[in-house]
């Protein structure tokens, strides 16, 4: 009867969430200007609005933009913030651990304030690097999670094993740690990119006119006059997070793999 009632509650809970997102994807395909059910007829035209308005098209260019940068500056500063917190070598690691992990659980309204006025006194403000830099700090903590789990994965002992061979420090980190911990870095990627491409708020406060991501850009549309290619974009956004979250669930699929082959 418990698991009955868990099962249930679990359903209920999907269908809470996924119904409105069920609810609008359709629009997307309407032949109407206005967003309203029953659909008159199926078209794609706001799907080649995306393609062809400036506003849109551009938005979309600014999204790549910003969250390839992003995705590999907190890639990097991620998974080097990950390597230097594991263990119990480095003095207040669990402190530093929480100061990576801040930008999580800050107000994003907060942290855009204080980004806009960091960035303008480094003159970077209504820049892509502003706003690729405050991506970045928005997308470090997923990183730093990421690869922190896959680290504690990995059995010391055969990274030890490496270094009994007579394998200097950088060698062992190339050909054992890092292919280890490889999926966690690229699931970490992953992660970090979804966040750029959803991230709205931080974007007002540091992006100027000429940086305008898609999101922002639904953002302004549904301000000033909803129409169904916001619809076609949010259909966009959901089916490429959900490809990347596929991409990330396989890899740590083969990351449990690979941890489980190492172990002795």
């Amino acid at each position: 009867m418990l698991r009955v009632l868990q099962t249930l509650f679990g359903l209920l809970a999907v269908a809470f969430l996924m119904l409105p997102i069920l609810a609008i994807l359709p629009l997307a395909f309407t032949s109407s200007v206005f967003l309203t059910y029953p659909i008159p007829s199926w078209s794609l035209r706001w799907f080649e609005e995306l393609a062809t308005a400036d506003a849109w098209r551009m938005s979309i260019v600014n999204s790549l933009i910003v969250g390839a940068g992003a995705t590999v500056l907190s890639t990097l500063l991620g998974t080097l913030a990950a390597l230097g917190l594991r263990g119990r070598v480095l003095p207040l690691a669990g402190v530093f651990r929480t100061l990576f992990l801040l930008p999580m659980v800050v107000p994003a309204v907060v942290l855009g304030v204080g980004m806009q006025i960091f960035l303008a006194r480094l003159g970077l403000g209504s820049s892509y690097t502003g706003v690729i830099l405050a991506h970045t700090v928005l997308c470090v903590p997923f990183v730093v999670v990421s690869v922190s789990a896959s680290l504690q994965g990995i059995d010391p002992t055969v990274e030890r094993a490496a270094m009994s061979l007579g394998a200097p420090p950088a060698t062992v980190f190339r050909l054992v740690t890092l292919p280890l911990a490889l999926p966690g870095v690229v699931s970490g990627a992953v992660f970090a990119f979804a966040t750029s491409l959803d991230e709205v708020v931080i974007t007002l406060f540091v992006a100027g006119p000429n940086q305008r991501t898609l999101a922002r850009q639904m953002f302004s549309s549904i301000r000033e006059n909803i129409s169904p290619t916001v619809a076609a974009a949010a259909l966009l956004l959901i089916v490429g997070t959900l490809c990347l979250a596929g991409l990330a669930a396989l890899l740590r699929r083969r990351d449990k793999r690979l941890i489980a082959a190492s172990a002795p």
